[in-house]
Parts: structure tokens; sequence; C-alpha cells
């Protein structure tokens, strides 16, 4: 199917591995314009490289920056063209108890999860307002909606991810220009396979076996097994096209089942 993303430019936070990778390969096979991010250059470099190796004939390039430093972002604001789909994707997540969690490292989960996209998307919507057409995408998690006891910390800040998004949303009122939320689940990405390989070393067990594990105790999930990066990314890549034009608002899931009631 042809989406209609040809010639379009995209940049995606939080790209050079995982979901930000697999969305940005997808977009780039549509035929899209892709700007990679990390917060190391190396790391973008390769990332860049890779993608190129991939998707032949791609027009790829990466601007580095580290979103839980201001200054960094105003820099790569500076260096970052017109875009025509945003994909706000960085973030960081971890187990803590709430108690655990001091006022540092709320601030950083702040700055990672929720300022990343308000910097990026003022940056952004007002050029996609006056040039008539655009979408702008927050990577959210079920985690927003189902704040999980030892990750607080996280899931306040994927609430605060949709709380954004909605009001955004309504900044575009009778224009093409749109802002939604995809809605992961339990997705393997390789910082959920460095962990799940750390205690299969640590515990003398097959990778496969802890990952099962992993899963098999989240009693909610339809999917029962993780969500590959590249299922995130087909949603996403729709929801940037011109195709879901009719989509705005909304917090759409990729979850896997794991949110099981009727919305």
């Amino acid at each position: 199917m042809e989406l209609g993303l040809r010639g379009r430019t995209a940049f995606i936070s939080g790209s050079t591995q995982g979901i930000g990778y697999a969305i940005a390969s997808s977009l780039a096979t549509e035929g899209a314009r892709v700007v990679l991010n990390g917060r190391e250059i190396s790391r973008v470099d390769a990332a860049v490289a890779r993608l190129r190796r991939e998707r032949p004939g791609a027009e790829v390039s990466g601007i580095s920056a580290d979103f839980a430093d201001a200054d960094q972002v105003a820099r790569l604001l500076d260096r970052l063209d017109a875009v025509d789909v945003l994909v706000n994707n960085v973030g960081s997540f971890g187990l803590a108890a709430f108690e655990a969690v001091d006022d540092d490292e709320w601030k950083r989960y702040f700055d990672l999860n929720v300022m990343s996209g308000v910097r990026l998307s003022r940056h952004v919507l007002g050029g996609m307002l006056e040039r008539g057409w655009g979408r702008i995408l927050f990577t959210g998690s079920e985690s927003g909606v189902n704040v999980p006891a030892d990750m607080v910390h996280y899931g306040v800040t994927k609430a605060a991810v949709l709380a954004l998004a909605n009001g955004l949303a309504k900044r575009t009122r009778g224009t093409a220009v749109t802002v939604n939320t995809v809605l992961g689940g339990p997705t393997y990405s390789e910082g959920v396979a460095r962990t799940v390989e750390s205690i299969a070393d640590a515990q003398a067990l097959p990778p496969e076996s802890v990952r099962a594990a992993i899963i098999g105790q989240n009693r909610t999930s339809l999917l029962e097994r993780f969500i590959a990066p590249d299922e995130i990314a087909a949603l996403v890549t729709y929801l940037a096209s011109p195709l879901a034009s009719a989509t705005n608002g909304a917090a759409v899931r990729a979850d896997g089942g794991v949110l099981t009631g009727i919305l």
C-alpha cells in the first residue's frame, strides 16, 4: 500500500535503536526523508550508516542531542529544518520504589519523557500549520493509563504525554495537521533484550526462558508475547500518513491487549 509519505521529512527523537529505529526504518521504506537522533554522535552516525545499508536509496541524516540537556536541545532545534512528521519517541523507563525516586530523578524523567516532546512540538507545530499539513506523534505507553506501582515516576510522565498530545490536537482544529499518541505495550527492544540477557546470565538460564517467564507474569496480555518494535512502527507509520487524516487527538493502542477495557 502506498502511504503517501514520499518526499516528506520526518524527525524521530531517540532513534538509534529499538522502537525509534524501527519507526525511522519504516518511514524510510515509505520514501520519507528521515532524520535520526541520539545522545552520542558515534551512535547516531552508526545508525545512519546502518539504515542506509538496509534501505538503499533512502535519504537519511542524523543530529545528536541529549534531551535531558536543554542547551543541547536548543542547538538541535537550530539545526532542524522544516519537519512534516515529528515522532516524539525519546524516553527513559525503569523499575523503582516510589519512595526511592528523588526529586532529581523525577526532573530527569520529566525532561526526557515530557519536555522533549514539549520543546520539539513547540518548534515544529507553527510551521506545520502555516504549510497546511503535518503529523505530530508521541510514542506513549499503556503505563500512562494503568500506572504500575513499581514505575510510578514513569507512568506519571506517560500520562502527562497523553495530556500534552490531547491539548496540542485542539490547536489543529480545521487543519490537515494531526496529533496522536500510540499506546505501546511490553516491547522487546534492545534495552529490554539486554535486561533479559543479564538476568539470564545471573541465573544461568536461557534468555528465551527468562523472556517467556517475564511476559507470562502479565496475565492481562492477550498477545501472550512481547511486541516487536516493527509492530509499533507499523502503526506509527500509518498515523504519519495522509491515509490517517481522520484520526486526530487519539490515543491508539498497540499494546498487545494489556489494556483490556472496552475503550
